[in-house]
């Protein structure tokens, strides 16, 4: 079994991979490292969690760099088109999927409880590690350190192959429920989480008798959204 030696030197190996991977080598390696703490391993050590607010900052400038970089591609003529587009780039999945393949899980410092529950593999804590990454670039060197490499995870993205809809989840359902003579889909708030400045919402979507789906997010729209796609999934269309 590796001694603590061999694990610090493995985990800076790692770190120096991730800074290759950014294209940026900060300056104050604190911030790097408050961006992969997370605030089970904090309280564990009776450590402040910076990991929220560098998450939250980070997101507001992926919208941002998301945002801009949409405006420049030709081919998004309307503000609907954007839209969708935006919220794809942005999506949970997506951020994800850049996490693990800049192998963000084994730099992770997750708390006991999040260690044993796989959380170095789950796609939520891979795509919130993401955007507090790009809150600490952000930090250490202004929009000029964030903007390379978020455009480069911006383009990356618009080439995955996937399925998107042409119109969001919620607008999608709402047609499934009204070409099968059902009310209008209910959305019903079931939990929020977290302090005020990192809140999560669990909503419920119903449509018809037996239809349901819970989603997640960071607000009530993205929840709703989340719930919607899960509810076509359950009805067998594509969200």
């Amino acid at each position: 079994m590796p001694n603590h030696a061999e694990l610090e030197a493995a985990r800076e190996a790692g770190l120096a991979r991730l800074e290759t991977w950014l294209g940026w080598r900060f300056r104050d390696r604190a911030l790097l490292d408050a961006a992969l703490t997370h605030r089970s391993w904090a309280n564990e050590h009776g450590e402040e969690a910076q990991y929220e607010r560098l998450e939250f900052l980070g997101d507001a400038v992926l919208g941002l760099l998301a945002a801009e970089w949409l405006f420049r591609q030709p081919r998004f003529r309307n503000e609907g088109e954007l839209s969708l587009e935006k919220a794809y780039l942005i999506s949970e999945p997506v951020l994800a999927r850049h996490g693990a393949e800049a192998d963000l899980g084994p730099l992770l410092r997750l708390g006991v409880g999040e260690e044993r529950s796989g959380g170095r593999n789950k796609p939520s804590l891979l795509a919130d590690a993401v955007e507090a990454l790009l809150g600490a670039l952000y930090l250490d060197g202004g929009l000029d350190a964030v903007r390379g490499p978020g455009s480069r995870l911006l383009a990356a993205a618009a080439g995955w192959e996937r399925h998107v809809a042409a119109r969001d989840p919620k607008t999608a359902l709402q047609e499934a429920a009204q070409a099968r003579g059902w009310e209008l889909p209910v959305y019903e708030t079931v939990a929020e989480e977290g302090p005020d400045h990192a809140k999560r919402f669990t909503i419920r979507c119903r449509a018809g008798a037996e239809v349901e789906g819970v989603g997640s997010g960071r607000t009530k729209k993205a929840a709703e959204q989340a719930a919607a796609a899960a509810a076509l999934a359950a009805l067998g269309d594509s969200p």
